[in-house]
Protein backbone atom coordinates (compact mmCIF):
# COMPACT_ATOMS: atom_id res chain seq x y z
CA UNK A 1 0.00 0.00 0.00
CA UNK A 2 1.45 3.64 -0.99
CA UNK A 3 -0.18 6.87 0.46
CA UNK A 4 0.74 10.13 -1.03
CA UNK A 5 -0.13 13.61 -0.05
CA UNK A 6 -0.94 15.92 -2.52
CA UNK A 7 -1.13 19.84 -2.43
CA UNK A 8 -0.92 22.99 -4.41
CA UNK A 9 -1.53 26.33 -3.46
CA UNK A 10 -0.56 28.03 -6.54
CA UNK A 11 -2.49 29.05 -9.69
CA UNK A 12 -5.83 26.46 -10.16
CA UNK A 13 -5.08 24.37 -7.44
CA UNK A 14 -8.28 22.33 -7.45
CA UNK A 15 -7.76 21.56 -10.83
CA UNK A 16 -4.17 21.02 -10.29
CA UNK A 17 -4.60 18.48 -7.45
CA UNK A 18 -7.45 16.78 -9.61
CA UNK A 19 -5.15 16.40 -12.73
CA UNK A 20 -2.56 14.71 -10.22
CA UNK A 21 -4.41 12.33 -8.77
CA UNK A 22 -5.52 11.17 -12.02
CA UNK A 23 -1.79 11.25 -13.12
CA UNK A 24 -0.80 8.87 -10.20
CA UNK A 25 -2.72 5.69 -11.46
CA UNK A 26 0.29 5.40 -14.20
CA UNK A 27 1.97 3.85 -10.88
CA UNK A 28 -1.07 1.96 -9.40
CA UNK A 29 -2.39 -1.64 -10.05
CA UNK A 30 -5.88 -1.09 -11.73
CA UNK A 31 -8.60 -0.40 -9.68
CA UNK A 32 -6.53 0.46 -6.68
CA UNK A 33 -6.35 4.21 -6.30
CA UNK A 34 -8.80 5.76 -3.69
CA UNK A 35 -8.35 9.31 -3.20
CA UNK A 36 -9.87 11.39 0.31
CA UNK A 37 -11.81 14.51 -0.22
CA UNK A 38 -10.74 17.28 -1.28
CA UNK A 39 -9.41 20.02 1.78
CA UNK A 40 -8.75 23.67 1.87
CA UNK A 41 -5.98 24.36 4.73
CA UNK A 42 -3.98 26.93 6.65
CA UNK A 43 -0.35 26.93 5.18
CA UNK A 44 1.95 25.46 7.55
CA UNK A 45 5.48 26.73 8.54
CA UNK A 46 5.05 28.99 5.02
CA UNK A 47 6.23 32.60 4.31
CA UNK A 48 3.33 35.06 5.20
CA UNK A 49 2.18 35.43 1.94
CA UNK A 50 1.54 32.16 1.08
CA UNK A 51 -2.42 31.59 0.37
CA UNK A 52 -4.22 28.49 1.72
CA UNK A 53 -3.28 25.17 -0.17
CA UNK A 54 -5.94 22.74 -1.81
CA UNK A 55 -4.87 19.23 -0.35
CA UNK A 56 -5.89 15.53 -0.07
CA UNK A 57 -4.65 11.94 -0.19
CA UNK A 58 -3.89 8.74 -2.56
CA UNK A 59 -3.57 5.44 -1.11
CA UNK A 60 -2.96 2.24 -4.00
CA UNK A 61 -1.26 -0.92 -4.39
CA UNK A 62 1.28 0.19 -6.24
CA UNK A 63 2.58 -2.15 -9.45
CA UNK A 64 4.67 -4.79 -8.99
CA UNK A 65 7.86 -3.76 -10.42
CA UNK A 66 7.75 -0.52 -8.38
CA UNK A 67 10.32 0.68 -5.68
CA UNK A 68 10.16 3.76 -3.34
CA UNK A 69 12.91 5.28 -5.41
CA UNK A 70 11.42 4.93 -8.44
CA UNK A 71 7.96 6.40 -7.32
CA UNK A 72 9.94 9.08 -5.69
CA UNK A 73 11.44 10.11 -9.43
CA UNK A 74 8.17 9.44 -10.58
CA UNK A 75 6.47 12.03 -8.51
CA UNK A 76 9.13 14.53 -9.00
CA UNK A 77 8.30 14.40 -12.91
CA UNK A 78 4.89 14.91 -12.37
CA UNK A 79 5.55 18.05 -10.05
CA UNK A 80 8.18 19.15 -12.89
CA UNK A 81 5.24 19.23 -15.26
CA UNK A 82 2.75 21.16 -13.50
CA UNK A 83 5.26 23.83 -12.90
CA UNK A 84 7.20 22.99 -10.45
CA UNK A 85 11.20 23.40 -10.33
CA UNK A 86 14.27 21.17 -8.67
CA UNK A 87 15.54 24.78 -6.61
CA UNK A 88 12.57 25.94 -4.24
CA UNK A 89 12.63 27.06 -1.13
CA UNK A 90 11.13 24.74 1.49
CA UNK A 91 7.13 25.20 2.23
CA UNK A 92 7.11 28.08 -0.74
CA UNK A 93 4.02 28.99 -2.63
CA UNK A 94 3.82 26.13 -5.25
CA UNK A 95 1.49 24.66 -8.29
CA UNK A 96 2.13 21.47 -6.73
CA UNK A 97 3.53 19.16 -4.06
CA UNK A 98 3.34 15.36 -4.14
CA UNK A 99 4.49 13.65 -1.10
CA UNK A 100 5.28 9.71 -0.67
CA UNK A 101 4.32 9.35 2.48
CA UNK A 102 3.76 5.29 3.17
CA UNK A 103 5.55 2.85 0.94
CA UNK A 104 4.05 -0.42 2.12
CA UNK A 105 6.64 -1.12 5.68
CA UNK A 106 9.35 -0.06 3.89
CA UNK A 107 11.91 2.27 5.43
CA UNK A 108 14.50 4.94 4.14
CA UNK A 109 16.99 7.34 5.83
CA UNK A 110 18.86 8.82 2.80
CA UNK A 111 20.27 12.03 1.43
CA UNK A 112 17.10 11.53 -1.24
CA UNK A 113 14.34 11.12 0.86
CA UNK A 114 12.90 9.49 4.33
CA UNK A 115 10.30 7.05 4.69
CA UNK A 116 7.98 7.33 6.36
CA UNK A 117 7.65 10.72 5.51
CA UNK A 118 9.29 12.49 8.68
CA UNK A 119 7.03 15.24 9.50
CA UNK A 120 3.50 13.85 8.32
CA UNK A 121 2.63 12.59 11.91
CA UNK A 122 2.36 16.34 13.20
CA UNK A 123 -0.10 17.77 10.27
CA UNK A 124 -3.67 17.93 10.15
CA UNK A 125 -3.50 18.29 6.18
CA UNK A 126 -2.03 15.18 6.18
CA UNK A 127 -3.63 12.99 8.60
CA UNK A 128 -7.24 13.80 8.47
CA UNK A 129 -7.38 13.03 5.11
CA UNK A 130 -5.37 9.57 5.18
CA UNK A 131 -7.58 8.75 7.87
CA UNK A 132 -10.38 8.57 5.77
CA UNK A 133 -8.74 5.94 3.20
CA UNK A 134 -6.60 3.93 5.64
CA UNK A 135 -7.46 4.81 9.72
CA UNK A 136 -6.54 1.56 11.18
CA UNK A 137 -3.12 1.45 9.40
CA UNK A 138 -0.37 1.59 11.91
CA UNK A 139 2.30 4.53 11.21
CA UNK A 140 5.76 3.11 11.34
CA UNK A 141 7.77 3.69 14.26
CA UNK A 142 4.89 5.11 16.31
CA UNK A 143 2.48 1.99 17.17
CA UNK A 144 -0.12 4.10 16.64
CA UNK A 145 -2.89 4.23 13.89
CA UNK A 146 -3.77 6.81 11.99
CA UNK A 147 -6.74 7.44 13.01
CA UNK A 148 -4.96 7.57 16.80
CA UNK A 149 -2.01 9.75 15.73
CA UNK A 150 -5.03 12.29 13.91
CA UNK A 151 -7.25 12.67 17.31
CA UNK A 152 -4.38 13.13 19.48
CA UNK A 153 -2.84 15.58 17.01
CA UNK A 154 -2.64 19.59 19.13
CA UNK A 155 -2.63 22.18 16.20
CA UNK A 156 -4.22 25.35 14.98
CA UNK A 157 -4.34 24.23 11.50
CA UNK A 158 -7.53 25.10 9.69
CA UNK A 159 -8.73 22.89 7.37
CA UNK A 160 -12.35 23.35 5.51
CA UNK A 161 -13.82 20.04 3.00
CA UNK A 162 -14.57 20.86 -0.41
CA UNK A 163 -17.78 20.04 -1.98
CA UNK A 164 -16.05 19.35 -5.46
CA UNK A 165 -15.66 15.44 -5.52
CA UNK A 166 -12.34 14.08 -6.61
CA UNK A 167 -11.74 11.15 -9.00
CA UNK A 168 -11.48 7.98 -7.44
CA UNK A 169 -13.63 8.91 -4.36
CA UNK A 170 -16.21 6.97 -2.92
CA UNK A 171 -17.41 7.60 1.13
Amino acid sequence: MVLIGLGSNQGESTEIVVAAIEALQEFAKPSTLRSSRLLRTSPVNCPPESGDFINCAVVFEPKVSLTPEALLRGLKDIEYEFGRREKYTRNAPRELDLDLLLFHEETRNSLEFTLPHPRAIDRLFVLQPSSELIPHIQWPGTGQTIQQLLEQLETDEKVHILEEIPPYYSA
